[in-house]
């Protein structure tokens, strides 16, 4: 039986309700409903203009309706008084194919046909700066190898432990944080779980992020490159599938770890990245960090090639442990949905056809790449991903023409007013049409 949204309510004494969505361009929408109308709006839902969203619809379309899943309720840590809810959108009483939590859905079901489920973690990477976004905010954090320095850390201590005690508080299970490659950044790692999960709470993540920052007179931003010198906001996905308590993708018998059905996961993610891409690195600013040049601290940490390798970051699959992968394509501009999504229907091709990734590569991928020349290389702009992920037709089936219709035809509609007034060059700095659309990202 549903959990009751009204006597939950009285129970944990919560008097606001954010019914939320997220649309294809990953901004999270939400109306705030007092308690003593959540009855109805579990019912009927909460309605909402989709015009007025990043969704291809028109004026004249009907509403929408949010229908929250009470099993994704989360009350806030810092105001009790609030709970935050994901919700799937309807529209004449059918669901909203084209929005991200109802894609991800659907390929879940797809998958669940293999009586398989994904489990997933995310680790996202985000930067403390200043208000205008022009710097990083700790004036102090210069060194040019700034990786797991303690005292940058421990200067934003509050914060940090605001944040991980909010996430122990949820239930969580977080167990590490740490300052990152670049000057200014941070990443906050919490368990695994299965995939629909993983993606709601990436969702409120990047909320609490930037609401505790804000709470501690900083700006927190997932862009995934807001400066040129500096490596750039990853969001990296640990992948494997189950069958109840047992790891399908385990095989202790193997070099990595790793069972067949694995391999042809894996495969099928390498032979649909180039396409998938436009979902893992969805905005211009992504291909910035994409392809990029060696950063201060010497490494980009980020793929260029199409590749997979053991314990080994130069690549675009790492195997850090058996019994799973490590997708490190994603930036932290990703649709948490459209991520946890797009990775099912590219490993679901694999499945299916059995993809074979070929053997994994030892070497340096940023140094001794010119020595694989026939390699896959991954889209360098975003025109180029969306034009892969257009002619896909594989990917078109999974979702569904119409779904991936309208996706690319906001996006081609967003490279449009980005080039009125700008110009996309690597070897120039961020431009301001990137930081106003990107840095709250």
């Amino acid at each position: 039986m549903p959990k009751n949204l009204s006597t939950i309510a009285k129970t944990k004494k919560i008097k606001y309700f954010l019914i939320s969505f997220v649309d294809l361009f990953g901004v999270l929408r939400s109306k705030l409903v007092p308690a003593q109308a959540i009855g109805d709006m579990q019912k009927n839902g909460a309605g909402f203009a989709g015009f007025a969203t990043w969704l291809d619809m028109t004026p004249a379309d009907t509403d929408m309706f949010a229908i929250p899943d009470p099993d994704s309720l989360i009350q806030l840590p810092w105001n009790k008084e609030v709970g935050w809810l994901a919700s799937d959108l309807f529209m004449d009483g059918k669901p909203v194919k084209a929005s991200p939590r109802v894609m991800l859905k659907h390929q879940i079901k797809q998958l669940s046909k293999k009586n398989l489920v994904m489990k997933s973690g995310v680790e996202c990477e985000y930067f403390l700066i200043n208000q205008d976004g022009s710097g990083i905010a700790d004036t102090r954090d210069i060194q040019s190898k700034p990786c797991y320095d303690q005292s940058a850390l421990m200067r934003r201590y509050d914060l940090i432990k605001e944040i991980c005690d909010s996430m122990i508080e949820l239930g969580w299970s977080p167990y590490q944080n740490d300052h990152e490659d670049a000057n200014g950044q941070f990443e906050m790692n919490w368990d695994f779980s299965d995939c629909l999960k993983t993606a709601d709470r990436h969702t409120f993540f990047k909320f609490m992020v930037k609401t505790l920052a804000e709470k501690h007179g900083l700006r927190a931003t997932f862009m995934p490159k807001p400066f040129q010198n500096l490596t750039g906001n990853g969001c990296h996905a640990h992948i494997s599938l189950w069958n109840g308590k047992t790891n399908k993708f385990l095989d202790n018998g193997d070099r990595f770890g790793l069972s067949h059905l694995a391999y042809n996961f894996l495969g099928g993610i390498m032979k649909n990245a180039e396409s998938l891409s436009v979902f893992f690195n969805p905005t211009i600013n992504s291909y910035r960090r994409i392809n990029a040049p060696p950063t201060k601290s010497g490494a980009s940490w980020s793929p260029s090639s199409i590749s997979y390798s053991g314990n080994n970051r130069t690549h675009m699959i790492r195997i850090p442990d058996a019994g799973r992968f490590e997708l490190r394509l994603m930036d932290g501009s990703a649709n948490p949905y459209l991520l946890q999504a797009g990775v099912i229907a590219a490993g679901l091709y694999g499945l299916n056809n059995k993809s074979d990734p070929g053997e994994p590569l030892t070497c340096n991928m940023y140094t001794d790449y010119k020595n694989y020349p026939n390699l896959a290389k991954l889209p360098d702009d975003l025109e180029e991903s969306l034009e892969k992920l257009d002619e896909n037709k594989d990917i078109k089936d999974s979702f569904g023409n119409e779904v991936i219709n309208s996706y690319v035809k906001l996006k081609r509609e967003e490279i449009k007013d980005f080039y009125q007034d700008e110009v996309f060059d690597k070897e120039k700095p961020v431009t301001e049409w990137e930081k106003d659309n990107t840095l709250d990202c």
